[in-house]
């Protein structure tokens, strides 16, 4: 009997690399003042960075010192506050676009993930639509990489998720066909931790002529991104996932399909000419960008992504991944403890339920334990559906996460076991 394809069983990687030098955790932890923080009492063990990551002192003082300094509206002014806050404000695309390998121009600003999907589905995808089209995704999606496919009239169609939380690569390929308009495909799970073969996707959707966008939301944080090397025509991901402030992200897109495709808000500074009968519209990426945008978020989400390339992507990934094992082999041992999502290679997320309690109740524990987690659906209800489970808890790590917040949710797990049974 033939076997499902699955991902590759390790992450991609560079032949004969250098082993990075261990993270100095306590120096980065001291540059996190949240953190510092007690929480019903007990040290503070942060592990929900899948929903949001806290933000280092660089950041912060970014923030702070454009709306000290610099604050002013971009693009218009020709005063001094304007042209630094210009001039920041574009650096910060620099920043972005040297993250992903991309250019300048092909970096759209969006509020985050969600906006970039909901973007495209309106100014690609809906435009190109014809009835019975379909959009291709997996089983492990996010709400928000199913609902605005939905919402401009496509047929989601998902590929299935095996029993290890591993997509069925032979059956996505096997969903593709003339009906596609577009693959869509989450790169790492914020539920499952899986992390999807991107590059094998996106070759084997372009060999059908089929463009692919990829969310990346729960992936630039734990790994290099090359957006060129991937092959993908789309890419997006927010800022607060990647250790910036929350509500800012950016869109990635081949610089020919944005030239295609019709803006999707209307306003200042999209256009090139405005009269009452007829207008025109501004040069890419900025026909994307109506009104006054965030300004502030550009500048902290530079200052995020060069904190984070100056402590190394290759350094986070072996540290988040030595930090995902020793966790996995501890809770693994609790009785009646289930990890949800055991695919290999997959990011430092472990998503569980347990016999004994509901995952809100062990979330309750947790929290009186100083643990932050996250309880739920996750936004990814197809993937309850498809393990049978009303919901589970999650503990996602980041950077800052150390053998203290493992100790610590250890022992909050026992402590459920003694009080719930």
């Amino acid at each position: 009997m033939n076997q499902p394809e699955r991902v590759p069983t390790t992450l991609t990687r560079v032949p004969n690399r250098t082993v990075p030098p261990p993270l100095d955790v306590v120096a980065i932890r001291a540059q996190f003042p949240i953190l510092a923080q007690l929480s019903r009492g007990k040290r503070l063990a942060y592990l929900d960075n899948s929903a949001t990551t806290q933000k280092p002192e660089a950041v912060i003082q970014a923030l702070d010192h454009y709306y000290r300094h610099d604050n002013a509206n971009v693009h218009r002014g020709l005063y001094e506050l304007a042209e630094r806050a210009t001039g920041a404000y574009e650096r910060a695309r620099e920043v972005i676009a040297r993250f992903l390998g991309a250019q300048h121009d092909e970096i759209v600003y969006t509020r985050g993930t969600t906006e970039a999907i909901n973007l495209v589905a309106r100014c690609y995808v809906q435009p190109r639509l014809e009835p019975g089209d379909e959009v291709l995704v997996t089983g492990m999606e996010h709400h928000s990489n199913i609902v605005p496919w939905q919402l401009v009239g496509a047929k989601v169609v998902a590929a299935p998720v095996l029993d290890d939380g591993a997509l069925d690569l032979a059956a996505w390929k096997k969903l593709l066909n003339p009906r596609v308009k577009l693959a869509a495909v989450v790169q790492v799970s914020n539920t499952l931790g899986t992390v999807n073969p991107v590059a094998e996707m996106v070759r084997a959707a372009h060999a059908r002529g089929i463009p692919v966008f990829v969310d990346g939301a729960q992936a630039v944080a734990h790994m290099a991104v090359d957006v060129k090397a991937m092959g993908a025509d789309f890419y997006a991901f927010s800022a607060h996932k990647v250790y910036g402030p929350t509500g800012f992200g950016a869109l990635y897109a081949k610089r020919e399909l944005l030239e295609a495709m019709p803006p999707w808000h209307g306003g200042g500074d999209m256009i090139r000419t405005v009269t009452f009968e007829h207008s025109t519209w501004n040069d890419v990426p900025y026909k994307f960008e109506a009104g006054t945008p965030d300004i502030a978020g550009a500048v902290g989400t530079a200052a995020a992504l060069e904190w984070l390339e100056a402590v190394g992507l290759d350094a986070v990934h072996a540290h988040e991944t030595a930090l995902l094992d020793e966790a996995t082999r501890r809770v693994a041992k609790i009785p009646g403890l289930r990890i949800i999502g055991t695919a290999p290679g997959k990011a430092a997320i472990i998503s569980f339920v347990m016999d004994s309690a509901h995952p809100q109740d062990v979330g309750d524990v947790l929290n009186m334990e100083g643990v932050a987690v996250r309880t739920g659906h996750h936004c990814t209800m197809p993937v309850m559906a498809r393990f049978c489970i009303p919901g589970t808890v999650r503990a996602s790590f980041g950077v800052y996460n150390d053998a203290a917040d493992i100790d610590q949710l250890e022992h909050a797990l026992q402590t459920v076991k003694r009080l719930l049974g």
